[in-house]
């Protein structure tokens, strides 16, 4: 029993130390993009816009925060994840600037069948750090009527530089190149007149 008891000693001591090792991993840190001010439907709407959930270019459908390191290469962040999926604060800061810019349209997500809206889909292709330190959001909207027949199709892009190192730095660049993005709609929408 004594000559055993070095290698139990040996066995207890290195499955602490290994123990002690699994649990020192951090957990990654959560982000959600800056939050928009709710708005209230308007009384005296008009007209309807529903707002279908934006279409993420696939690299950008993960949990990760996407950094592109060169002209080439993009690099999902372990650490540092979004708190919701990117698609669904997407939508949500969308139709919530959209609101606040169009006020005399009701803008509404986009559920079942509406016949009576206009639907604006969005494709973003672009949604990341960039390495020289500016977050950009690009892609391509379009405009449907109650028919389903399109009354547009358009680009956006949108850059916003850095003000400091770090992912919390980037997390509300992003946010500020998105309320750029959704300017750019409301402003289209309304030249366009089509409400």
């Amino acid at each position: 029993m004594l000559r055993r008891l070095p290698s139990l000693l040996l066995f207890i001591s290195l499955s602490m130390l290994l123990s002690a090792c699994a649990s020192s991993v951090s957990p990654p840190a959560r982000y959600m993009l800056p939050a928009s001010p709710a708005v209230s439907a308007p009384s005296n709407a008009q007209d309807t816009l529903q707002v279908r959930a934006p279409r993420l270019a696939h690299y950008l459908d993960v949990d990760g925060i996407v950094m592109q390191l060169d002209d080439i290469t993009l690099n999902e962040a372990r650490e540092h994840q979004w708190a919701e999926g990117i698609g669904r604060q997407l939508e949500r800061a969308l139709r919530a600037e959209l609101a606040t810019q169009l006020p005399d349209v009701q803008v509404i997500r986009a559920e079942g069948n509406n016949p009576e809206a206009i639907t604006l889909s969005i494709d973003i292709d672009q949604f990341q750090g960039r390495y020289d330190g500016v977050a950009v959001a690009n892609g391509q909207w379009q405009l449907r009527n109650a028919e389903g027949e399109m009354l547009a199709l358009k680009s956006f892009t949108a850059e916003t530089t850095l003000e400091q190192d770090g992912y919390p730095a980037l997390v509300r660049s992003l946010g500020d190149s998105w309320k750029s993005v959704a300017s750019q709609i409301a402003q289209q929408l309304r030249q366009g007149d089509y409400f």
